[in-house]
C-alpha cells in the first residue's frame, strides 16, 4: 500500500509548468480531439472537472475521469457520468492520499468507463496516474487560464513523478500544499 503525501510549500512551483503538451485556447477541447485522431493512446486518463467536462462535450471518451465537483476550488453542480463504474476516493488539498492510491489503482485494472469521484482535491493525483498507466497511455489536465495539458506516459515521465513523490513529506510530518489545476 502507498503511504499519504503531503506536496511541502517549497516544490509546488516544480508543478506550476506544465507536464506536458500544453494545448491554449477556447477550442482546445476539439484541438486534442484532432490530436488524437490516427493515435491511439493505450489508456486515456482525464483529471479536473473543467477538463472533463470540455473533452466529453467535444466527443472524446475517456477510458478513466478523475473529478471532485469543483472548479477553482469552488463547488459546481454534479454532472451526469453515463455509464461509468464510480469510485470515490478521499484525498484532502495539498495531498496524495492512500484512498486515492487505491482507488486509482482499482480504476486502472478495469481500464475503461470509470469515473473516481474524489471528496477532496484532485489535482496532484496526475502523479500517481504517471505511475500506475501503461506507458503509452495518455493523461489530460487543466491549466488554469491556459488551456490543457497533455502528458504522454513514458519511462522518463514515470521516473520523474517517482522521484518527485519520492521528495514530497509523508502525511504527519507537518507539510501543508496546494496546487490548483482547473
Amino acid at each position: 500500500m502507498r503511504k499519504t503525501l503531503k506536496l511541502p510549500r517549497h516544490m509546488r512551483w516544480e508543478l506550476k509548468r506544465p507536464l506536458g503538451l500544453l494545448i491554449g485556447g477556447e477550442d482546445a477541447a476539439r484541438r486534442f480531439k484532432e490530436l488524437l485522431e490516427g493515435r491511439r493512446p493505450r489508456m486515456l486518463a482525464v483529471v479536473g472537472d473543467t477538463s472533463t467536462r470540455n473533452l466529453l462535450e467535444v466527443g472524446v471518451n475517456p477510458d478513466i475521469v478523475v473529478i471532485d465537483y469543483k472548479v477553482m476550488r469552488r463547488p459546481i453542480t454534479p454532472y451526469t457520468l453515463k455509464d461509468r463504474r464510480l469510485i470515490r476516493a478521499r484525498n484532502p488539498p495539498g495531498t496524495i492520499d492512500e484512498d486515492a492510491w487505491r482507488a486509482l489503482e482499482e480504476a486502472v485494472t478495469l481500464k475503461s468507463g470509470v469515473a473516481v469521484i474524489v471528496e477532496g482535491e484532485e489535482d496532484l493525483l496526475v502523479l500517481p496516474l504517471i505511475i500506475l498507466l501503461p506507458i503509452g497511455s495518455l493523461i489530460v489536465y487543466g491549466q488554469p487560464h491556459e488551456g490543457l495539458v497533455v502528458v504522454e506516459v513514458t519511462e522518463e515521465r514515470k521516473r520523474w513523478a517517482e522521484e518527485f513523490m519520492g521528495r514530497m513529506e509523508e502525511a504527519g510530518s507537518g507539510a501543508e500544499g496546494d496546487l490548483n489545476q482547473g
